[in-house]
């Protein structure tokens, strides 16, 4: 079982089981002010929805944005502590990824999300797949095509966005307001199926944090 968190746009914490590629429970919001306030009862949720115990997870997935630093480490730091609690691997994934791979056509696009400061992140994504599809019997289960990241993540104001972009400001634009936290699982447990790479596990800040430590103190002279 697949616990996946996501704090890099609203809040987003799903339960996926990887060997039947099926989300079993998710919840999400849309709010970016309250990520500490909700991603604990929405983990709480998901796990008694979907009747599983906290021993029963056997990995932990995290959302490693792009995103604001503020609401981003909320969900990263709640992944890593669950990961240690429970002794299981925390597996890092760009969040961007799971909004690419659930587009129903499965073609070229560009994902956008909310960075604040009038600033938008934004990743490329070509068509075809990283792995096979098999199942298409559930809408859950990850039957579309595994989208190629190309190009990014990256950060831009939208006034640069296409000069940017490129050769890739003609395709098609998803502006993702939460992630899906089932999709990111799915992601990860089809990873984990042809032992393809993970992120590094590093957050996605893509810029420096407001709140920066102070410099040596001044020497005072009499």
């Amino acid at each position: 079982m697949l616990l996946t968190i996501d704090t890099s746009a609203g809040t987003a914490v799903a339960l996926v089981d990887p060997a039947a590629r099926t989300v079993l429970a998710e919840r999400s919001t849309e709010d970016t002010r309250r990520h500490a306030e909700v991603v604990g009862p929405f983990l709480a949720d998901v796990l008694s929805i979907a009747g599983v115990t906290p021993a029963e997870v056997t990995g932990v997935v995290a959302g490693m944005g792009p995103g604001p630093f503020t609401g981003l480490r909320v969900g990263i730091a709640a992944a890593r502590t669950f990961a240690v609690a429970r002794s299981v691997p925390f597996l890092p994934v760009v969040s961007h990824d799971a909004v690419a791979a659930a587009e129903a056509d499965g073609g070229p696009l560009v994902v956008l999300t909310d960075a604040r400061r009038r600033e938008v992140y934004w990743s490329v994504y070509a068509g075809g797949s990283e792995a096979a599809a098999t199942d298409r019997s559930d809408r859950h289960r990850a039957s579309r095509p595994l989208p190629v990241r190309t190009a990014g993540p990256g950060l831009a104001r939208p006034d640069d966005l296409d000069a940017v972009l490129g050769d890739a400001a003609d395709l098609r634009r998803v502006t993702a307001v939460t992630i899906p936290a089932g999709r990111l699982g799915l992601l990860a447990a089809e990873r984990l199926a042809v032992g393809a790479p993970f992120a590094d596990d590093e957050p996605l800040y893509l810029r420096d944090p407001d709140v920066t430590m102070p410099g040596a103190p001044k020497r005072v002279r009499s």
